[in-house]
């Protein structure tokens, strides 16, 4: 069992082999369509059919058809047929393939195999050839036709040229080579001045198609051959006329032949064509051509009884017609002046060139004389010049001057040329307008006056001097009101066009207007520069654009600034203009401006500048130019944002009330600092203005001065009593005799030893205190200022303790001792240890201490102390 299933494969295999083996299929399936070549997009229907007897091996199996689009897998409808087959249908409802191939597939125990194919081609059925021509060559008579095809049929389709004679039939006559949509006819299958009928066929599976049918007789379609010019020569008498010469071409010989001649000029744009030329007469004459005039000639020709096809234009041939003396009147314009010496008139005499039908050939010369020609005398010539234009001295007065051109077959009449004045009536208005990118058209409106002529000047603006002196053009009709300029006129260039009314006896005063033939944005816009700036003003001022590069009339400057937060303003200013100011700016920002300068046909953006404005007054900015970012650039070119609007304004406003503020709060400032520095240097001078100093007793000079009496006595300080009130009953006070006075005689003391008598003075006990005596000032006043006083007393409820001497020292008088706005404060009170033992241990009326004993005062050692029983064991002085 297991070699049997293992050989199953095997056999499975090798049906397989016979199937695909060309023997093996034969009669076992077959694939049949509906039609092999279908119109692109209709429907296709096939069957495939498979015979079990004749593919063995498939007899007891069952089986399943399947089917593939080229590599595309379709449904069909499988069921049994007659006599054992199984047969599958496939309908396809739209063919869109232009080419498939179509098959059949077998399914049998799990393998699938192809025993059938068949192709479908899809397509359209031919187009209709058109524009069929044919041109019979005389030289093998062969007629060649050719003709257009029309869109592909993507079918395989087969072209033929078909002809037919009158009493022969439809021939094939030639096919094309490969895609070639021409074929020539041979000569065996025509017939020559007869007619025949041509067309082209198409052919497709899908079906055929002709071209409209050609009815001609091959003789009518033959291109001849060029005839040859011989010859060309002018008719001596008729001037104007030439004499041409040529022969037909051997091929042509046997033929009438109509033929056209056509020639040009140099200077002329197009030909001139002269028809109805006999061919076979060989010789025609033709009039109208300019004097001394270069002219080039061909020749062609045709069949006269047929409306065939026309010969090549014959070789060229060249002719000068012969010349003739100028003809004519010449346009004259002059300027005249009189010359500074000598009575002589300065004349500047133009005039344009003779038109070629007057100049009759090359011209060799002009030739200006102050008299006409007369016979038998030539006038005296001022000017004899091969240019248009001549300068010369004639006498005063002079008001005619005669000009003439010659060439080589003589001289023309004279053109009288009169010198008027200039001072007729003007024209009421003028303007110009573009008649292209090199003309203009200039319009006026004429005077009331009758007017002969009119004379139009135009130059060039330009930012260096220059002078055209062919830029002028004479309109001799009288009735114009227009004229087009087009000599030396260029687009983007600015003119200036001035008219001038020419009247019988006087020349009109001209008027003026600018115009551009074309106009353009200008080539770069005026770079900017800052003139000032303050802290809310930024007067800024710019050169114009010379006027080669503004390419047309400047209609406006636009100024744009923004700040850093691309806050974007900006102002439009007059075109006549070249400063601005930009107002109501923020202090201490920086902002960007730039300039765009504009024409009626666009603008162009400058470089930016870069500003900074003051924190407060007026000042210099400092700018710096920075590359524009995009246009032309400008900025961008972004899109401006058109601000608020903004006032113009010839200069900028000064901040002069804030500049007067500044200078006078620094003047201030500067002036207390001088004053605080001297203050500081006189310390003590200003302090004694404000502050009076008065004298310290204890720091006094008197204070450490002791008579030598007193530093060789040896004081004795009482023992301790018991407290009470001392009462000091004699007080020594020191004196200082008036100034300017004597010092009085000193009072008789006891054994003391005298002390110096201006110093001491005594009162009479049972004083509780004692005053200096006055102390008189420079100016002799008698006012008391109190020194010292001594004051002896103790606490109140406090009478256990030792009685205390105190020694105040101070002023009670009203006047203090130095003048000053107030008297001086009292120091603080001395507490006077030479008559107690013991420290204090407070200080009465609740004052401070003494930082000293009045031990160290010596002045107060002279003191005499009376009317204390306490106090006897001190000797009263």
């Amino acid at each position: 069992m297991a070699r049997r299933g293992a050989g199953t494969p095997f056999l499975l295999r090798l049906s397989l082999l016979l199937l695909l083996h060309p023997s093996g299929t034969l009669g076992c399936a077959t694939v049949a369509v509906g039609s092999p070549i279908v119109p692109l997009g209709s429907p296709v229907t096939a069957s495939c059919t498979i015979r079990s007897e004749l593919c063995r091996g498939l007899e007891r199996g069952k089986v399943r058809i399947t089917w593939m689009v080229d590599n595309e897998p379709m449904a069909g409808s499988q069921q049994r047929g007659l006599g054992g087959t199984e047969v599958s249908n496939l309908t396809l409802p739209q063919f869109n393939r232009t080419q498939a191939k179509l098959w059949c597939w077998l399914e049998w125990n799990g393998t699938k195999q192809r025993v059938g194919m068949a192709e479908i081609r899809a397509g359209y059925p031919p187009a209709k050839p058109f524009n069929l021509s044919c041109v019979l060559n005389l030289s093998d008579y062969g007629l060649t036709c050719q003709w257009e095809r029309g869109p592909d049929s993507h079918l395989p389709t087969s072209i033929a040229l078909k002809c037919a004679g009158s009493r022969a039939p439809a021939v094939t006559g030639c096919t094309p080579q490969g895609d070639r949509n021409c074929c020539t006819v041979p000569r065996r299958l025509l017939q020559l001045y007869r007619q025949m009928e041509i067309w082209v066929s198409a052919t497709n599976a899908l079906g055929t198609a002709e071209s409209e049918h050609l009815y001609i007789d091959p003789m009518d379609v033959a291109k001849l051959d060029p005839p040859a010019l011989k010859s060309i020569q002018s008719i001596p008498f008729q001037t104007d006329c030439i004499a041409l010469a040529w022969e037909v071409a051997r091929s042509n010989a046997h033929m009438e032949l109509q033929c056209e001649l056509r020639y040009q000029a140099a200077e002329d744009p197009a030909w001139a064509l002269v028809t109805g030329i006999d061919g076979q007469a060989g010789t025609a004459q033709h009039c109208g051509f300019l004097f001394g005039t270069r002219y080039h000639f061909q020749m062609r020709c045709r069949r006269s009884s047929a409306r065939g096809y026309w010969s090549e234009w014959s070789p060229g041939r060249n002719y000068t017609t012969h010349e003739k003396a100028p003809s004519g009147k010449l346009d004259a314009w002059w300027n005249a002046r009189p010359a500074g010496t000598g009575g002589q008139l300065e004349v500047q005499l133009r005039w344009k060139a003779p038109q070629r039908q007057e100049a009759n050939g090359r011209v060799l010369g002009y030739r200006v004389t102050l008299s006409p020609r007369r016979r038998g005398r030539d006038p005296p010539t001022v000017c004899n010049t091969t240019h248009t234009q001549c300068n010369f001295s004639a006498p005063a007065g002079t008001r005619r001057v005669y000009l003439s051109a010659y060439n080589g077959a003589g001289e023309s009449a004279a053109t009288e040329v009169v010198l008027l004045e200039r001072k007729g009536h003007p024209m009421a208005r003028l303007w110009a307008v573009p008649g292209g990118e090199r003309s203009l058209w200039v319009h006026w409106e004429a005077s009331p006056a009758s007017v002969a002529a009119y004379v139009l000047e135009w130059q060039r603006v330009s930012s260096e001097p220059g002078h055209c002196s062919a830029c002028w053009q004479m309109e001799r009709d009288g009735a114009a009101t227009a004229a087009l300029i087009r000599d030396g006129i260029e687009p983007f260039q600015r003119y200036n066009i001035s008219v001038y009314p020419l009247y019988k006896d006087a020349i009109g005063v001209p008027i003026h207007t600018a115009a551009y033939s074309k106009q353009k944005a200008p080539s770069y816009a005026p770079k900017l520069h800052l003139k000032s700036i303050s802290k809310s003003n930024a007067e800024l001022c710019w050169d114009p654009v010379p006027v080669e590069m503004q390419n047309g009339f400047i209609t406006s400057y636009t100024i744009f600034w923004a700040n850093s937060t691309a806050e974007v303003s900006s102002a439009t200013v007059n075109a006549s203009l070249s400063s601005f100011v930009i107002q109501e700016l923020k202090p201490s920002t920086l902002y960007k401006v730039h300039i765009m300068a504009s024409t009626a046909a666009g603008g162009t953006n400058g470089t930016s500048l870069t500003l900074v404005t003051m924190v407060l007054g007026k000042g210099l900015g400092t700018g710096g130019d920075l590359p524009d970012p995009g246009s032309h650039g400008t900025m961008p070119p972004e899109v401006p944002h058109r601000g608020s609007p903004v006032t113009l304004s010839p200069a900028p406003l000064p901040d002069d009330v804030e500049i007067q503020f500044l200078f006078l709060t620094l003047g201030l400032i500067f002036v207390l600092l001088i004053l605080l520095l001297i203050c500081f240097q006189k310390n003590g001078r200003v302090k004694k203005q404000f502050w009076p100093s008065v004298p310290d007793p204890a720091n006094s000079s008197l204070g450490k001065w002791v008579p030598v009496e007193l530093q060789q006595e040896h004081l004795q300080v009482p023992g301790t009593k018991e407290p009470g009130l001392a009462t000091i009953s004699t007080v020594t006070v020191l004196e200082r005799a008036a100034w300017g006075k004597e010092p009085a005689a000193p009072e008789p003391t006891s054994s003391f030893p005298a002390m110096p008598q201006p110093y001491v003075r005594q009162e009479a006990p049972g004083r509780g205190g004692t005053a200096a005596e006055p102390h008189r000032g420079p100016g002799g006043s008698g006012e008391s200022v109190q020194y010292a006083r001594v004051v002896g007393e103790g606490y109140k409820g406090q009478q256990q303790l030792p009685p205390r001497l105190y020694l105040r020292s101070g002023s009670s008088s009203s006047q203090p001792l130095l003048p000053g706005p107030s008297p001086s404060p009292s120091p603080l009170p001395y507490q006077n240890l030479w008559f107690h033992w013991a420290a204090p241990q407070g200080c009465p009326g609740g004052e401070g201490c003494p930082e000293e004993p009045p031990a160290t005062f010596p002045l107060l050692q002279g003191l005499r102390i009376g009317g204390a029983d306490e106090l006897q064991d001190c000797r009263a002085f």
